[in-house]
Protein backbone atom coordinates (compact mmCIF):
# COMPACT_ATOMS: atom_id res chain seq x y z
CA UNK A 1 0.00 0.00 0.00
CA UNK A 2 1.07 3.45 -0.91
CA UNK A 3 1.75 5.91 2.12
CA UNK A 4 -0.69 8.28 2.86
CA UNK A 5 -3.99 5.91 1.80
CA UNK A 6 -7.10 6.90 3.90
CA UNK A 7 -7.52 3.46 5.33
CA UNK A 8 -11.29 3.01 5.90
CA UNK A 9 -12.84 2.17 9.22
CA UNK A 10 -15.12 -0.51 8.52
CA UNK A 11 -15.53 -2.46 5.16
CA UNK A 12 -18.37 -4.78 4.31
CA UNK A 13 -18.32 -7.14 2.01
CA UNK A 14 -20.69 -9.31 -0.08
CA UNK A 15 -19.16 -12.49 -0.84
CA UNK A 16 -20.17 -13.76 -3.66
CA UNK A 17 -19.05 -16.50 -6.21
CA UNK A 18 -18.39 -19.51 -3.93
CA UNK A 19 -20.34 -21.55 -6.13
CA UNK A 20 -19.53 -20.22 -9.85
CA UNK A 21 -16.07 -20.61 -8.97
CA UNK A 22 -16.74 -24.10 -7.66
CA UNK A 23 -18.01 -24.85 -11.03
CA UNK A 24 -15.38 -23.47 -13.41
CA UNK A 25 -13.55 -26.11 -11.82
CA UNK A 26 -15.44 -28.96 -12.33
CA UNK A 27 -16.29 -29.32 -8.29
CA UNK A 28 -19.48 -29.05 -6.50
CA UNK A 29 -20.85 -25.68 -5.09
CA UNK A 30 -20.15 -26.94 -1.68
CA UNK A 31 -16.22 -26.56 -2.77
CA UNK A 32 -16.72 -23.21 -3.28
CA UNK A 33 -18.63 -22.46 0.08
CA UNK A 34 -15.44 -24.16 1.84
CA UNK A 35 -12.65 -22.35 0.41
CA UNK A 36 -14.95 -19.14 0.60
CA UNK A 37 -14.86 -19.79 4.40
CA UNK A 38 -10.56 -19.93 4.12
CA UNK A 39 -10.48 -16.64 2.71
CA UNK A 40 -12.49 -14.94 5.24
CA UNK A 41 -10.10 -16.26 7.71
CA UNK A 42 -7.47 -14.92 5.55
CA UNK A 43 -9.17 -11.49 4.90
CA UNK A 44 -10.04 -11.09 8.35
CA UNK A 45 -5.81 -10.89 9.19
CA UNK A 46 -5.23 -8.52 6.21
CA UNK A 47 -8.14 -6.08 6.87
CA UNK A 48 -6.49 -5.53 10.06
CA UNK A 49 -2.90 -5.60 8.92
CA UNK A 50 -3.87 -3.11 6.86
CA UNK A 51 -5.70 -0.52 9.47
CA UNK A 52 -9.68 -1.33 8.87
CA UNK A 53 -11.14 -1.73 12.64
CA UNK A 54 -14.67 -3.13 11.57
CA UNK A 55 -15.24 -5.87 8.74
CA UNK A 56 -18.50 -7.07 8.11
CA UNK A 57 -19.13 -9.86 5.83
CA UNK A 58 -22.78 -11.32 4.12
CA UNK A 59 -22.42 -15.09 4.95
CA UNK A 60 -26.22 -16.30 4.78
CA UNK A 61 -29.12 -14.03 3.40
CA UNK A 62 -32.66 -14.84 4.21
CA UNK A 63 -33.17 -15.47 0.12
CA UNK A 64 -30.54 -17.90 0.79
CA UNK A 65 -33.40 -20.67 2.53
CA UNK A 66 -34.61 -20.50 -0.90
CA UNK A 67 -31.40 -22.73 -2.12
CA UNK A 68 -31.62 -26.65 -3.00
CA UNK A 69 -31.89 -28.10 0.49
CA UNK A 70 -28.69 -30.01 -0.10
CA UNK A 71 -26.55 -26.94 -0.35
CA UNK A 72 -28.37 -25.23 2.49
CA UNK A 73 -27.46 -28.35 4.88
CA UNK A 74 -24.19 -27.91 3.34
CA UNK A 75 -23.46 -24.54 4.45
CA UNK A 76 -25.49 -25.25 8.11
CA UNK A 77 -22.65 -27.80 8.46
CA UNK A 78 -20.17 -25.52 7.14
CA UNK A 79 -21.32 -22.97 9.88
CA UNK A 80 -20.74 -25.39 12.38
CA UNK A 81 -17.75 -25.97 11.62
CA UNK A 82 -16.47 -22.66 10.92
CA UNK A 83 -18.10 -21.52 14.28
CA UNK A 84 -15.54 -23.31 15.85
CA UNK A 85 -12.81 -22.11 13.68
CA UNK A 86 -13.69 -18.81 14.55
CA UNK A 87 -13.37 -19.02 18.45
CA UNK A 88 -9.71 -20.04 17.90
CA UNK A 89 -8.87 -17.62 14.84
CA UNK A 90 -10.70 -15.21 17.11
CA UNK A 91 -8.76 -15.69 20.34
CA UNK A 92 -5.29 -15.88 18.83
CA UNK A 93 -5.93 -12.62 16.84
CA UNK A 94 -7.48 -10.90 19.61
CA UNK A 95 -10.86 -10.61 17.16
CA UNK A 96 -14.20 -9.55 18.35
CA UNK A 97 -16.76 -11.57 17.04
CA UNK A 98 -20.88 -10.56 16.68
CA UNK A 99 -23.21 -12.30 14.53
CA UNK A 100 -25.91 -9.91 13.07
CA UNK A 101 -29.56 -11.22 11.47
CA UNK A 102 -32.38 -13.02 12.62
CA UNK A 103 -31.00 -16.09 14.73
CA UNK A 104 -34.53 -17.65 16.05
CA UNK A 105 -34.39 -18.80 12.35
CA UNK A 106 -31.02 -20.95 13.06
CA UNK A 107 -30.79 -24.04 15.06
CA UNK A 108 -30.64 -23.85 18.81
CA UNK A 109 -26.84 -25.58 18.31
CA UNK A 110 -25.69 -22.72 16.18
CA UNK A 111 -27.42 -20.46 18.02
CA UNK A 112 -25.34 -21.23 21.15
CA UNK A 113 -22.32 -21.18 19.28
CA UNK A 114 -22.81 -17.80 18.14
CA UNK A 115 -23.25 -17.16 21.77
CA UNK A 116 -20.32 -18.84 23.15
CA UNK A 117 -18.43 -17.29 20.32
CA UNK A 118 -19.88 -13.52 21.12
CA UNK A 119 -19.39 -13.92 24.80
CA UNK A 120 -15.85 -15.38 24.54
CA UNK A 121 -14.80 -12.59 22.12
CA UNK A 122 -16.92 -9.19 23.41
CA UNK A 123 -13.60 -7.74 25.65
CA UNK A 124 -11.03 -8.19 22.54
CA UNK A 125 -9.49 -5.14 20.88
CA UNK A 126 -8.19 -6.20 17.71
CA UNK A 127 -10.59 -6.43 14.36
CA UNK A 128 -14.40 -6.07 14.84
CA UNK A 129 -15.78 -8.91 12.83
CA UNK A 130 -19.11 -9.09 12.25
CA UNK A 131 -20.73 -11.71 10.25
CA UNK A 132 -24.52 -11.34 9.16
CA UNK A 133 -26.05 -14.77 9.23
CA UNK A 134 -30.07 -15.24 8.18
CA UNK A 135 -29.68 -11.78 7.34
CA UNK A 136 -32.06 -9.43 5.22
CA UNK A 137 -31.86 -5.78 5.18
CA UNK A 138 -35.82 -5.14 5.17
CA UNK A 139 -36.34 -8.45 7.77
CA UNK A 140 -33.89 -6.06 10.20
CA UNK A 141 -35.93 -2.95 9.49
CA UNK A 142 -39.02 -4.78 10.46
CA UNK A 143 -37.64 -6.15 13.36
CA UNK A 144 -36.92 -2.51 14.16
CA UNK A 145 -39.97 -1.17 13.54
CA UNK A 146 -41.76 -3.50 15.54
CA UNK A 147 -39.59 -2.96 18.90
CA UNK A 148 -39.85 0.37 18.64
CA UNK A 149 -44.02 0.33 17.91
CA UNK A 150 -44.13 -2.28 21.26
CA UNK A 151 -42.05 0.60 23.10
CA UNK A 152 -44.81 3.15 22.22
CA UNK A 153 -47.43 0.82 22.91
CA UNK A 154 -45.94 -0.18 26.35
CA UNK A 155 -45.39 3.90 27.37
CA UNK A 156 -42.05 3.32 27.31
CA UNK A 157 -41.92 6.04 24.39
CA UNK A 158 -43.71 8.82 22.29
CA UNK A 159 -43.84 8.40 18.40
CA UNK A 160 -42.08 12.16 18.40
CA UNK A 161 -38.95 10.48 20.09
CA UNK A 162 -38.77 8.27 17.65
CA UNK A 163 -35.40 9.73 15.51
CA UNK A 164 -32.61 8.38 12.41
CA UNK A 165 -30.37 7.71 16.00
CA UNK A 166 -32.70 5.88 17.73
CA UNK A 167 -33.70 3.63 14.56
CA UNK A 168 -29.88 3.39 14.20
CA UNK A 169 -29.68 2.03 17.96
CA UNK A 170 -32.52 -0.47 17.72
CA UNK A 171 -31.06 -2.52 14.68
CA UNK A 172 -28.44 -4.98 14.37
CA UNK A 173 -25.32 -2.95 14.20
CA UNK A 174 -26.38 -0.56 16.97
CA UNK A 175 -22.98 0.71 18.42
CA UNK A 176 -21.32 0.07 15.19
CA UNK A 177 -20.08 2.69 12.65
CA UNK A 178 -21.63 2.62 9.31
CA UNK A 179 -19.65 1.13 6.41
CA UNK A 180 -17.42 3.43 4.53
CA UNK A 181 -16.65 0.97 1.67
CA UNK A 182 -19.02 -1.78 0.50
CA UNK A 183 -17.26 -4.89 -1.23
CA UNK A 184 -19.08 -7.10 -4.22
CA UNK A 185 -17.23 -9.69 -5.72
CA UNK A 186 -18.01 -12.00 -8.93
CA UNK A 187 -19.38 -8.75 -10.89
CA UNK A 188 -22.77 -9.00 -9.60
CA UNK A 189 -23.96 -5.12 -9.24
CA UNK A 190 -26.12 -4.87 -6.60
CA UNK A 191 -26.53 -4.95 -2.88
CA UNK A 192 -29.21 -8.03 -2.32
CA UNK A 193 -31.01 -6.49 0.67
CA UNK A 194 -27.29 -5.67 3.01
CA UNK A 195 -27.19 -3.57 5.29
CA UNK A 196 -30.05 -0.89 3.66
CA UNK A 197 -30.19 1.55 6.19
CA UNK A 198 -26.20 1.36 7.08
CA UNK A 199 -25.22 2.13 3.27
CA UNK A 200 -26.90 5.75 2.61
CA UNK A 201 -23.27 7.04 2.59
CA UNK A 202 -21.19 4.11 1.23
CA UNK A 203 -18.47 3.68 -1.25
CA UNK A 204 -19.40 0.91 -3.57
CA UNK A 205 -16.54 -1.29 -5.20
CA UNK A 206 -17.05 -3.98 -7.40
CA UNK A 207 -14.55 -6.64 -8.56
CA UNK A 208 -14.73 -9.85 -11.15
CA UNK A 209 -12.77 -11.56 -9.02
CA UNK A 210 -15.08 -14.40 -6.84
CA UNK A 211 -14.83 -14.69 -3.43
CA UNK A 212 -12.26 -17.67 -3.14
CA UNK A 213 -9.82 -15.91 -5.59
CA UNK A 214 -10.14 -12.67 -3.35
CA UNK A 215 -6.56 -11.61 -1.98
CA UNK A 216 -5.03 -9.35 0.46
CA UNK A 217 -3.81 -7.50 -3.31
CA UNK A 218 -7.32 -7.53 -4.61
CA UNK A 219 -8.42 -5.51 -0.72
CA UNK A 220 -5.78 -3.32 -2.07
CA UNK A 221 -7.31 -2.35 -5.03
CA UNK A 222 -10.49 -1.91 -3.50
CA UNK A 223 -8.72 0.44 -1.01
CA UNK A 224 -7.32 2.46 -3.08
CA UNK A 225 -10.08 2.80 -5.75
CA UNK A 226 -12.02 3.83 -2.34
CA UNK A 227 -9.25 6.43 -1.96
CA UNK A 228 -9.84 8.49 -5.31
CA UNK A 229 -13.58 8.65 -4.33
CA UNK A 230 -14.92 12.53 -3.65
CA UNK A 231 -16.35 11.74 -0.14
CA UNK A 232 -19.03 14.26 0.14
CA UNK A 233 -22.02 14.30 2.75
CA UNK A 234 -25.26 16.34 1.96
CA UNK A 235 -22.51 18.32 -0.33
CA UNK A 236 -19.94 19.03 2.46
CA UNK A 237 -16.43 17.41 1.57
CA UNK A 238 -15.38 14.73 4.11
CA UNK A 239 -11.79 16.22 5.34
Amino acid sequence: MEEGMKIPNHVAIILDGNGRWAKSKGMPRNYGHVQGAKTVEVICEEAYRMGIQYLTVYAFSTENWNRPQDEVDALMKLLRNYMKTCLKTAAKNNMCVRVIGDKTGLDDDIRNRIAELEEATKNNTGLHFQIALNYGGRDELVRAVKQLADRVEAGELKKEEITEQLISDTLDTQGLPEPDLLIRTCNELRISNFLLWQLAYTEFYFTEVAWPDFSKEELEKAVVAYNKRDRRYGLVKEE
